[in-house]
C-alpha cells in the first residue's frame, strides 16, 4: 500500500474541494482489488502452477502500472482555473499552509495523527485476522456462516472507505475521525455482551467500515493540515503506523487469547485504546487551531 501514496497525493491535488470522495474512491479500489485478483490467481495456480502464477501476475502488474503511470500528473494552474470551492474549510484547515515533509515531521500534530491512525488500524487488522474463530467462539456461529460473514465484512471494509471519506468532505476530517472512534467503542462493547450471531455480524461489519475509513480519511486529513506540497512523502511517513499496527494488532489478540483463553480481555483493551485515540483526536483539533492562527498571522 505505501506505493499508493503517489497517485493518492496527486488525486487530492486535482480535487481540493472533495478530497475525501476522491481518496475514498481510490482507496476503495485498493480494498476491492482482492475480489478481482483472487479468482484470477486461483485459476492460474490450478492451470500453470504456483511459480508461473507469480511470474504472470508480476508481469501483468508491471505492465498495468507502467501504462497507468503515464496518466498521472499534477494539475496545472489552468486545470484548476475554474475551481471554486463553496466550502473553504474543505480546501485547507490551515488557510493554505504548505509544509514540506521535513517540516511536518517536526510538528506535534503529525505524531498525534500517527497515533490515531495506528490505533485505528491496530484494532481493525486484529479483527480481520480473527473474525471467523471469534464469531464461532463468542456466539456459537457455525463455520459456514462465519465464512459468509467474513465475505460480508470485507464489503463493509471496502465501501466504508468511500462512505466515511465522502462524509468527511461535509463534516470535516476531525469530526469524522472522532465519530469513527465513538463507533469503534460502541461496537466493541456490543461484541463483548452480545450472544446473537446476527448482532455480532452487524457490529463487526460496522467496525470493518471504520477500519477501512482509517485508510481513506487520513490522506485528506494530512492534506488539510500540512497542505499538498509534499503530501506523498508525508502520507508515506504516516503509513509506518500501518506497518507497526500490522504486527501489534494480530499479535496482541492471538497472545491474549492463547494466554487467557478468551477474546473479552482484548476487546476491552480495544475499547480503552479507541477511547484514548478519541481523546487524541480532540488534541489534534487544538493543534489545528494553533496552525491556523500561525497561518493567519502570516497573511
Amino acid at each position: 500500500m505505501p506505493a499508493t501514496s503517489t497517485p493518492i497525493s496527486t488525486i487530492i491535488k486535482w480535487f481540493p474541494d472533495r478530497r475525501g470522495l476522491a481518496t475514498g474512491l481510490a482507496i476503495m479500489g485498493f480494498g476491492f482489488a482482492a475480489l478481482l485478483t483472487s479468482p484470477i490467481a486461483q485459476f492460474l495456480m490450478s492451470s500453470v502452477g504456483l511459480s508461473n502464477t507469480f511470474y504472470i501476475l508480476g508481469a501483468g502488474y508491471v505492465l498495468i502500472m507502467i501504462v497507468s503511470a503515464q496518466f498521472i500528473k499534477r494539475p496545472t494552474a489552468e486545470d484548476l482555473a475554474n475551481f471554486k470551492s463553496e466550502d473553504k474549510e474543505a480546501v485547507s484547515l490551515t488557510g493554505g499552509l504548505q509544509m514540506t515533509a521535513n517540516q511536518a515531521l517536526k510538528t506535534k500534530t503529525f505524531y498525534l495523527l500517527w497515533f490515531m491512525f495506528f490505533i485505528s488500524i491496530t484494532c481493525g487488522i486484529a479483527l480481520v485476522s480473527a473474525a471467523s474463530p471469534m464469531a464461532q467462539e463468542l456466539t456459537g456461529m457455525s463455520a459456514a456462516t462465519a465464512a459468509v460473514m467474513v465475505g460480508i465484512i470485507g464489503l463493509f471494509n471496502g465501501f466504508g472507505r468511500l462512505i466515511w471519506a465522502t462524509l468527511s468532505d461535509y463534516i470535516g476530517r476531525p469530526l469524522t475521525y472522532s465519530l469513527i472512534f465513538v463507533v469503534d467503542m460502541a461496537m466493541f462493547v456490543i461484541l463483548i455482551f452480545t450472544h446473537s450471531p446476527f448482532i455480532f455480524a452487524v457490529a463487526l461489519s460496522l467496525l470493518m467500515s471504520c477500519y477501512g475509513a482509517g485508510f481513506s480519511v487520513i490522506p485528506a486529513y494530512l492534506g488539510d493540515v500540512f497542505g499538498t506540497k509534499e503530501l506523498g512523502a508525508i502520507h508515506g511517513s504516516i503509513l509506518t503506523a500501518w506497518a507497526a499496527a500490522g504486527m501489534v494488532g494480530p499479535l496482541l489478540l492471538s497472545f491474549t487469547h492463547e494466554v487467557l483463553k478468551s477474546y473479552y480481555v482484548t476487546l476491552a483493551a480495544f475499547i480503552i485504546l479507541a477511547g484514548l485515540a478519541l481523546c487524541v483526536s480532540f488534541l489534534v483539533q487544538r493543534e489545528f487551531a494553533k496552525l491556523t492562527d500561525l497561518t493567519d498571522g502570516l497573511d
